[in-house]
């Protein structure tokens, strides 16, 4: 298959790329392929393979992913008020690693903005969305808590779950929140506002996938005690396992992130134990072939999302997924043997 977009530079492709999805999309049916459908918490995913945040940032190509054979959509990352991306080169690939380096930082049009295009589509949207929320930059960390509040008001009445984000490596001081002395006093403002406004979607936070392992159980932990229903793991990584250099700064995502994202998946199905049958697990980073995606739910997670797989394979990634299924005959997957295969469980 031609990858035209990959002879364009990276900047230039990412901003032609929503128009190109558009009109690709239309030479597809609009059925989702349905694949090991799974259902969680009253919500149907006729397939468990996904669009990852940071993608459709404001709601505005939902239809488009549905076309293509998404088995559910995570829009955003969306911020309260609108802002523009970091100020200087905000994105680079590597053909031969098959990694993307990014240094976005939140761009979004603003919560407002994005309210309007959800209402716009969401009555033809037949697939789960997921809403990815996160702090403007300019907000202090002792106030985080209140842009997240405001989103979850605002809203309130859309989607199916949320996807907190306190991973991101391009907002400075966001995975601070994370650290041991600030999650919970975090998390609890968040929940008290989901009651108050009883609201009973689920919450999902998104992780890092630089955590030690110690820390990611320390999370896992604080997180389950507050009440939130999920993790995403991972969001894009610091380290440079890369043949190109990269800036310091910003987060690889791609193939280089394949193995953190499977370790961070591994120790969150081992530690969650007995627990993990109440929990939903996105498994997201490095997923780059069908296999991986089989790979990721054998290893227990309930559904996979993809990126940069989107890069460098094309947008018909979920249909020639969806193809493999067909021809190898899948076994339906079997949630119980994940933590079997992994051995070592925490009852909680």
């Amino acid at each position: 298959m031609l990858k035209p977009w990959l002879w364009l530079p990276p900047k230039l492709s990412h901003s032609v790329a929503p128009l190109a999805t558009e009109l690709y999309s239309h030479f597809f049916k609009s059925e989702t392929p349905v694949w090991q459908s799974f259902t969680w918490n009253g919500i149907h995913f006729k397939n468990r393979l996904g669009l990852a945040g940071g993608v459709d940032k404001d709601a505005e190509q939902l239809l488009s992913w549905q076309r293509l054979g998404c088995g559910f959509v995570e829009v955003g990352t969306i911020t309260p008020e609108p802002q523009s991306p970091n100020p200087g080169r905000i994105l680079d690939r590597s053909l031969s690693d098959q990694a993307l380096w990014n240094k976005m930082g939140f761009p979004s049009s603003g919560a407002d903005e994005v309210f309007y295009n959800l209402l716009a589509r969401q009555e033809d949207l037949n697939i789960p969305l997921l809403i990815n929320i996160g702090k403007n930059r300019h907000t202090d960390n002792s106030r985080a808590y209140k842009d997240y509040q405001l989103l979850l008001e605002k809203f309130n009445h859309c989607g199916d779950a949320y996807v907190v984000n306190i991973s991101s490596p391009n907002t400075k001081g966001l995975r601070d929140l994370a650290q041991k002395e600030h999650l919970q006093s975090f998390i609890s403002p968040l929940m008290t506002t989901k009651v108050a406004l009883n609201n009973k979607k689920p919450l999902l936070l998104k992780l890092s996938p630089d955590l030690e392992s110690d820390d990611l159980k320390r999370i896992i932990d604080v997180s389950v005690d507050c009440g939130v229903d999920g993790f995403v793991l991972t969001n894009t990584t610091l380290q440079r396992e890369t043949m190109k250099n990269f800036p310091v700064e910003g987060g690889i995502s791609g193939k280089p992130l394949g193995l953190l994202s499977k370790k961070s998946l591994q120790t969150a199905v081992s530690h969650l134990g007995t627990e993990k049958s109440k929990k939903l697990l996105i498994s997201a980073g490095g997923v780059m072939t069908a296999e991986d995606v089989f790979e990721r739910i054998k290893l227990g997670a309930d559904l996979v999302e993809v990126y940069s797989a989107l890069i460098f394979s094309g947008p018909i990634f979920f249909r020639k997924v969806a193809a493999k299924t067909n021809e190898s005959k899948q076994a339906p997957f079997q949630p119980e043997s994940s933590a079997a295969q992994l051995g070592g469980s925490k009852n909680r």
